[in-house]
């Protein structure tokens, strides 16, 4: 076994596994360094012949609760396009990712597990595009990697409404791809991984290049059109609204200003 330590990443290969854990605890709050960081392990990951899976995890509480609205929210958004530029990388990886998703993927959160090829969550998991309760416009290429895999109208309701969801309904709409007790979750990422690192390599890296022919381009155009329209929102009167009623754990009331 073998570790190291990039960033805000920690990185254990064990098996032909990587383990890449975010360390951002307890809510690994999205930031353009820690994108970054995993772009960058992603890249060294696929260079490296004695991996051929990765398992991504995360410190603390949380898989990634998005942005930090309450705390430096405004200078993350203000790097929207920083930040999307540095996830469209995500997509341009080799190695296939099992994402471990334990307690909140929520927001540009929900984003990131939806980079990876598939998750494994737990009835304690929560998933949410929760933007519009904002007064904002879903990121992260989330309009084009969400209805790619539950489907345009479930894409739409999770989009239109921001409503979170849990692991058990995750799973029943193929948001999760195993659903395991929330302690087992991480366990049963490294098992999924093993498996994928099984098969030929070379054949597994070639299958997943066919069916993600084109993803990172569609991320990418999307990711510009949400880039866009998240700047123009954020001068709304909604968007402070949705933001002050966040942080006061209030409904929102918006007035469409």
């Amino acid at each position: 076994m073998s570790t190291a330590s990039v960033t805000e990443v920690n990185v254990r290969v064990s098996d032909h596994v990587a383990v890449v854990e975010m360390n951002r605890p307890p809510a690994n709050f999205l930031s353009v360094g820690l994108i970054t960081s995993l772009v960058d392990t992603y890249l060294r990951l696929d260079a490296d012949p004695d991996v051929r899976a990765i398992v991504l995890a995360a410190a603390g509480k949380h898989f990634c609760a998005g942005a930090d609205f309450g705390g430096d929210g405004e200078s993350q958004l203000i790097k929207a396009e920083d930040l999307y530029g540095a996830a469209v990388r995500l997509f341009e990886t080799a190695t296939p990712v099992v994402a471990a998703v334990q307690g909140a993927a929520i927001g540009g959160g929900l984003g990131l597990a939806l980079s990876a090829d598939f998750r494994v969550a737990g009835p304690g998991s929560r998933f949410a595009a929760n933007f519009t309760q904002l007064g904002f416009h879903p990121g992260f290429g989330i309009t084009a990697t969400l209805p790619a895999l539950v489907g345009q109208q479930r894409a739409a309701e999770l989009m239109y409404i921001g409503d979170r969801i849990g692991g058990e309904q995750a799973h029943s709409i193929g948001l999760a791809d195993q659903l395991v007790p929330d302690e087992e979750i991480l366990s049963a990422a490294h098992a999924f991984a093993a498996r994928i690192a099984s098969a030929a390599p070379l054949a597994v890296v070639a299958v997943r290049a066919t069916l993600r022919a084109g993803l990172a381009d569609r991320v990418r155009a999307a990711t510009d059109t949400e880039a866009r329209e998240q700047n123009r929102l954020r001068l709304t009167d909604d968007f402070k609204e949705g933001v002050a009623a966040y942080g006061e754990r209030r409904p929102a009331q918006f007035t469409g200003r």
